[in-house]
């Protein structure tokens, strides 16, 4: 399955702490974050190239990466103004060769099951899958609202709430998704898709506890610096 890796994002909140760094770049114990979120698409064993969206000073990732990470091959798509993430998958799903992909936030990493993901999505012949993370006192975030049968109802927009489940980033989808909506070149696919089409398109949540990490802000930025070195060192050694 192909996998798209969202990578274009500017980084504004992180931009004190990074300068004029892209995002995924921020340095993360001396290597960058995207290079943890490679480690971790490959160790799901899954596929062996990634379709990498890149926009604000994508030549920086270019440079570092190349073509290939290990043995996995890169491909770039670049965004000449910003799409946003809607943008950047309508874009991303033209050119997947596979009926279905995943696409992965570039500046988050959710920890889970991929190939359960795909399975969930598979059995309940969903047309969007979201990995969906169990959280507690938290209103940085959409709460995302299910039914019995995993099916997501709805999104709460961002409030203070004392549980929920939140979208993690990562999705399984249908390549031809967007296509029969009128959209426009730039958009948000979750408030501007995703909490607008809920009722339109079978779409469900799999919930996973899992380690996850939003860089978005510096605070979570600098937990990243310890947890994710952890993670990756635990990870090697079993």
């Amino acid at each position: 399955m192909d996998v798209i890796i969202l990578a274009g994002g500017l980084g504004t909140r992180l931009r004190s702490v990074i300068n004029s760094l892209p995002k995924p770049m921020a340095p993360v114990a001396d290597r960058p974050f995207l290079e943890y979120l490679l480690d971790y698409l490959i160790s799901q064993k899954i596929t062996n190239k990634f379709l990498v969206s890149v926009g604000y000073e994508h030549q920086k990732i270019i440079d570092h990466f190349g073509d290939n990470y290990k043995e996995y091959e890169l491909t770039y798509l670049i965004e000449d103004t910003p799409l946003g993430t809607g943008g950047a998958i309508q874009l991303a799903l033209n050119k997947i060769q596979t009926e279905q992909a995943l696409i992965v936030n570039g500046d988050t990493l959710f920890n889970v099951n991929l190939s359960a993901l795909i399975n969930l999505h598979n059995q309940k012949k969903s047309l969007i899958t979201v990995a969906l993370k169990p959280l507690t006192e938290f209103e940085r975030y959409n709460n995302v609202m299910l039914d019995d049968d995993q099916k997501i109802i709805g999104f709460e927009s961002k409030k203070y709430q004392d549980k929920g489940y939140i979208n993690g980033g990562i999705y399984c989808v249908w390549k031809k998704i967007l296509s029969g909506f009128d959209l426009p070149s730039k958009f948000s696919f979750e408030d501007d898709f995703l909490k607008v089409y809920t009722e339109k398109i079978p779409m469900y949540g799999f919930i996973s506890d899992e380690y996850f990490i939003d860089i978005g802000i510096p605070q979570d930025y600098e937990k990243s610096q310890i947890e994710l070195p952890e993670l990756f060192n635990f990870r090697n050694q079993v």
